[in-house]
């Protein structure tokens, strides 16, 4: 292995960001596309029933503020920006005071809610991926009346562009509806989500984008609002539907290999969350955990977004619970996810 990476990932065992690279930025910028995961502040600025930008959300943010991200601090984009030199949070771009400079270092274009499947973010009015990339679109335009055509078009290349979605539709739209299941078996809905990402990245290719990180699907059985609703006894994990979660990862990773070979001069990278939370899960005291089955604010077994607010008991110490809410992991789970997500991305490029 290269001794820098090396380097690198001892520095990333060691909980710190460091100083060794921040100086310069291993990308110009960081651009995220997705849902709740990794929308940092979007929804506060549309009308949508997916806020979250009250207390107690926030709660472990610098100064205890409730920006609209769905944990209860960083989420990973901003543990990401950080590790790649590039700043310390990011910013949601319909945020209407975003300096210039932000521009400059890229934003999130997530929104709580979305998914691949247009029908998904209709039910939450949230903004779907299709207006994410008319978002981006007006994002290049802006870019370039800041700094010019030539250097905006080298930031867009040079970007990290994370993009993180599809649980949504799989829970909105076919375990926990009959949206599509009239239309579709589990693998037949699969595929129509995976040809919807591979047009997404296609179309954030056409428009200049070159390096690319593609999150896997999190082990769904194992959120805790899906262990209450399926009423899981002993609050475990639904491996059925786990099995069905991995073979959507495991033909997301095939479908990376082959659109690596097709999109000439670009990085793609699969960027696991699978394997590393299913490790917190079966080996928490590894992590400081005292609980993974349930979510630190109320209950744990349904609280989320506008039910997870200020007159809802939360857990003394957020760091010791896997998740947050019962659907998003804490900011500690955030930072070992991201930990993971930075190696794999350092050994891609």
């Amino acid at each position: 292995m290269n001794p820098i990476l090396i380097f690198l990932s001892l520095i990333l065992v060691s909980g710190k960001t460091g100083d060794a690279w921040s100086a310069h930025p291993r990308y110009p910028a960081i651009l995220i596309f997705g849902d709740s995961g990794v929308d940092t502040g979007n929804n506060n600025f549309i009308t949508t029933i997916a806020k979250s930008n009250h207390y107690p959300y926030g709660r472990n943010f610098p100064n205890g503020t409730a920006t609209g991200r769905f944990s209860n601090g960083l989420l990973v984009p901003d543990f990401l920006a950080s590790y790649s030199g590039i700043k310390e949070v990011v910013p949601p771009y319909l945020d209407p005071s975003l300096s210039e400079n932000e521009l400059r270092t890229g934003v999130s274009f997530g929104s709580a809610g979305s998914g691949f499947d247009e029908l998904t973010a209709q039910s939450s009015w949230a903004l779907s991926m299709s207006v994410q990339v008319q978002l981006f679109k007006n994002y290049k335009e802006d870019l370039v009346n800041a700094v010019g055509k030539e250097e905006a078009n080298k930031i867009v290349s040079g970007a990290l562009v994370m993009i993180s979605a599809g649980a949504n539709d799989i829970f909105f739209n076919f375990y926990n509806s009959p949206a599509r299941r009239s239309q579709f078996n589990i693998t037949g809905y699969h595929d129509f989500l995976l040809q919807k990402q591979e047009s997404f990245i296609e179309e954030l290719y056409d428009l200049g984008c070159r390096v690319f990180g593609v999150t896997d699907m999190a082990p769904l059985g194992c959120v805790p609002i899906q262990i209450t609703v399926k009423n899981s006894k002993g609050r475990r994990c639904l491996e059925d539907m786990n099995a069905e979660t991995q073979m959507y990862n495991s033909k997301l990773k095939n479908m990376i290999q082959t659109l690596q070979t097709k999109f000439l001069g670009s990085s793609i990278t699969y960027a696991g969350t699978y394997i590393p939370m299913m490790d917190m899960i079966n080996n928490q005291q590894k992590y400081g955990f005292v609980e993974t089955n349930k979510g630190c604010c109320g209950t744990g077994f349904t609280e989320n977004g506008p039910s997870c607010n200020a007159s809802t008991p939360v857990c003394s110490n957020p760091s010791e619970y896997m998740f947050w809410d019962a659907v998003h992991p804490s900011e500690t789970a955030y930072r070992s996810i991201a930990k993971t997500m930075f190696r794999q991305l350092l050994e891609s490029n």
